[in-house]
């Protein structure tokens, strides 16, 4: 891809942002929740774990214990063996114990509204962070998981791999009001089309603001072809 100014990254990124809004109208956070408290610890649970098997959990766990103030309190062996199918149970035990223990003690049961206190919390980082800000609270946030990462990657929006970096070139492309809407939209592309191991790129709505098929791309380009050009001889 030819250099561009950063002024030529901007108008990119908007027309980015317009073409994934209009493929994913339908974007959305995908954890089953009803409230900050339940968002923050589906979000937790989600780590290296499927959104499927999260609310398959959670369905039972919030059922047990409806607050933060209840989950403090729970017996960590029959937390863990709730949590067994996330995978890295006992782990997510103890931050969800130390997480709502701080929730119920430090912020009256309830959990905070900034991202200052939220990454405060046990386990919490800005990506879980900005999950609860933007879909139980409304403040906009751009959510780096590994979706939105690799994704920034490859359309040339950022070229780092930390997390917070990715975050930080993402915030400067893109519309404040828009950071939101724009992480859900780039999960729904990462999972849907532009997959780490086989992107369609033939079949990618972003293709020609997108840097990445002039690289790796035309290969399965040429590889569709050539099958269409096959089929249509025999």
């Amino acid at each position: 891809m030819p250099r561009e100014s950063k002024k030529e990254q901007r108008k990119r990124a908007l027309r980015l942002v317009k073409t994934l809004f209009r493929t994913h109208p339908d974007a959305h956070c995908e954890l089953h929740h009803r409230g900050p408290y339940q968002l923050l610890v589906a979000t937790i649970l989600s780590a290296q774990c499927t959104d499927k098997v999260v609310n398959t959990v959670t369905h039972e766990l919030f059922r047990r214990f409806p607050s933060p103030a209840r989950l403090a309190a729970a017996d960590p062996q029959e937390l863990e063996q709730l949590l067994r199918p996330t995978g890295f149970f006992r782990q997510k035990a103890k931050t969800l114990l130390a997480s709502c223990d701080s929730i119920a003690t430090e912020h009256g049961g309830q959990v905070p509204k900034t991202m200052e206190e939220l990454t405060r919390l046990p386990g919490v980082g800005r990506k879980t962070a900005n999950v609860v800000l933007g879909n139980a609270f409304g403040t906009p946030g751009i959510v780096v998981d590994t979706h939105v990462g690799r994704l920034a990657r490859r359309m040339a929006l950022s070229k780092q791999t930390d997390p917070v970096r990715v975050e930080q070139d993402l915030m400067d492309l893109v519309p404040e009001k828009d950071w939101t809407q724009f992480s859900h939209a780039m999960i729904f592309h990462g999972r849907r089309v532009c997959g780490a191991r086989n992107p369609q790129c033939e079949l990618c709505s972003l293709y020609t603001d997108c840097p990445f098929p002039h690289g790796s791309g035309p290969k399965t380009l040429k590889r569709s072809s050539t099958r269409s050009s096959r089929r249509r001889r025999s």
